[in-house]
């Protein structure tokens, strides 16, 4: 078989309607009209002698065999990618662009601290940000379309390079006409698992919340969920129960602080490690550990944060 029947771009159409699952969404994400995509992943497709997508009224389903291919594209692209970093290593180190996701219930919070200093001491950095749930922005990483994650770890099984930043407490909210309101400091078994409120799926917030309580409460029980930490802040406000909320989104959102009563939880040990994830071959990863060094500088400039070896620890 002659690789020159086999682009780039080809592979990108692929990547691009297994991701979308449809053909309209994938060709204006490449920046193609639709009948241009079409067409190319027909060729291909004749090209191979494979059938990658199937075809319906109701949608874009990936075949058995196509899935191998989807696969595969996905990692020749990121190679191809490797390429550009390659030739950006020996430039001047944190300049152009640095594709960074945070997750959700990190970002409005953190970068707040990190975007003017970071543009201060890297002029010539773009850093794109993109804002997200653990499990996808890990999965665009892995497939090259990110060059670092801020996430909670640990991950699991992964391959990927973890560089940890700081450790970030987690605190009992509760509506301010609580029970729990009126003392310092809850222990675990003082939260009432009925009243719990869960982030929606995906979150890894939610996650900890449920290995909280895990004798009392499990995935399945019938619980409050919230779509963001945000809209969780609200429904406490409310009186709609309590939750688990990091430390540095109480900071943060002070605008219901009348309403919302944030208690320590004793012993110090429920928490979440934020850290920098980076692929192990990522050509510029001196630039990310540059990143992650100038984060903690900053961190630890905050009045709200103090120097924790290996990483950052939120003060009390």
């Amino acid at each position: 078989m002659n690789l020159a029947g086999l682009s780039l771009r080809d592979l990108e159409y692929v990547s691009a309607v297994a991701e979308h699952r449809h053909f309209g969404r994938a060709a204006a994400a490449c920046g193609v009209s639709q009948p241009t995509l079409s067409g190319q992943l027909r060729k291909l497709e004749e090209f191979l002698s494979l059938e990658i997508f199937e075809r319906s009224p109701r949608g874009v389903l990936v075949t058995a065999r196509g899935e191998e291919v989807v696969a595969q594209a996905r990692r020749i692209l990121s190679e191809a990618r490797r390429l550009f970093e390659v030739v950006r290593t020996g430039a001047e180190p944190l300049t152009g662009v640095v594709r960074l996701g945070v997750i959700s219930t990190l970002g409005p919070y953190l970068v707040p601290f990190l975007l003017r200093p970071l543009r201060a001491r890297f002029p010539r950095l773009r850093l794109l940000l993109i804002e997200g749930n653990t499990r996808p922005l890990i999965r665009q990483l892995e497939q090259g379309e990110l060059d670092a994650v801020l996430a909670a770890g640990p991950l699991g099984e992964s391959d990927l390079a973890e560089l940890p930043l700081f450790r970030e407490e987690l605190a009992l909210a509760v509506p301010r006409d609580h029970a729990l309101a009126q003392v310092d400091e809850v222990r675990p078994g003082d939260i009432p698992a009925s009243e719990l409120i869960l982030l929606s799926e995906g979150h890894c917030l939610r996650d900890q919340a449920l290995a909280f309580c895990p004798d009392r409460l499990r995935e399945g029980d019938h619980v409050l969920q919230a779509a963001s930490l945000e809209s969780l802040r609200q429904m406490i406000a409310a009186g709609s129960g309590v939750s688990l909320f990091p430390q540095l989104a109480i900071q943060v959102g002070a605008l219901l602080d009348d309403m919302v009563a944030y208690r320590r939880i004793a012993g110090g040990a429920f928490g979440r490690d934020v850290a920098l994830f980076h692929r192990p071959s990522f050509g510029r990863i001196r630039d990310i550990r540059m990143l992650r060094q100038a984060i903690g500088e900053i961190l630890a400039e905050q009045s709200a944060v103090r120097v924790h070896r290996p990483g950052i620890r939120l003060a009390s």
